[in-house]
């Protein structure tokens, strides 16, 4: 059974829906409450200390894997299909490896502020949308170490859950849009409300 996506949010095909590890799951509310528990074990151990390996694939490989192995027989590998929004799924390894590389110099050289550091690293680690699913929760989080590991104040994320309907995930995701057309002003703005 294919659980319904959340408005916005990109469909699980038949097969990734047979990677599902529960099998007493029947609804999307049941779905998005055993993820949000595993996902809250995932927070915890990755904000829990500096690490030396976030802008890494394999640390980023790893968060994924966190935050949804009791969920996802998929958890923490890329995809092997291409989705509605994304990169062709054949570059996501070349693409999460350009992204860290390019992030590794935008903090060497304070090359921007925090604030648009990490909304550039969080909408390009969207758009590169290397899982099945997940990669918004992903790329909020993977945000959230990079901010910790160089002692910078964590984004509020407009304040509201993004996961659901509702007028947050609307502002979230026209910031996103606005940051695909290079105006990162709406999502620097929204991270910070």
């Amino acid at each position: 059974m294919s659980p319904p996506a959340s408005p916005g949010a990109t469909p699980i095909d038949p097969d990734e829906a047979a990677g599902l590890i529960p099998s007493s799951i029947a609804t999307q509310g049941e779905l998005d409450a055993f993820e949000q528990s595993n996902i809250a074990e995932a927070e915890t151990w990755a904000l829990r200390r500096k690490r030396p390996d976030i802008l890494t694939d394999a640390f980023v490989r790893s968060l994924h894997r966190r935050m949804f192995n009791q969920v996802w027989r998929w958890a923490g590998k890329y995809r092997t299909s291409d989705k509605n929004i994304g990169v062709p799924w054949p570059q996501i390894p070349v693409k999460v490896g350009q992204l860290c590389a390019d992030a590794r110099h935008w903090v060497d050289e304070s090359t921007y502020g925090w604030d648009e550091l990490g909304a550039r690293f969080h909408h390009r680690l969207v758009v590169v949308h290397p899982f099945a699913n997940g990669n918004g929760r992903h790329a909020r989080l993977m945000t959230e170490a990079l901010l910790l590991n160089h002692d910078q104040d964590l984004f509020s994320w407009g304040r509201n859950s993004l996961t659901g309907p509702g007028e947050a995930r609307e502002q979230y995701l026209s910031a996103l849009r606005a940051a695909d057309a290079r105006d990162y002003r709406p999502l620097i703005a929204f991270v910070r409300r």
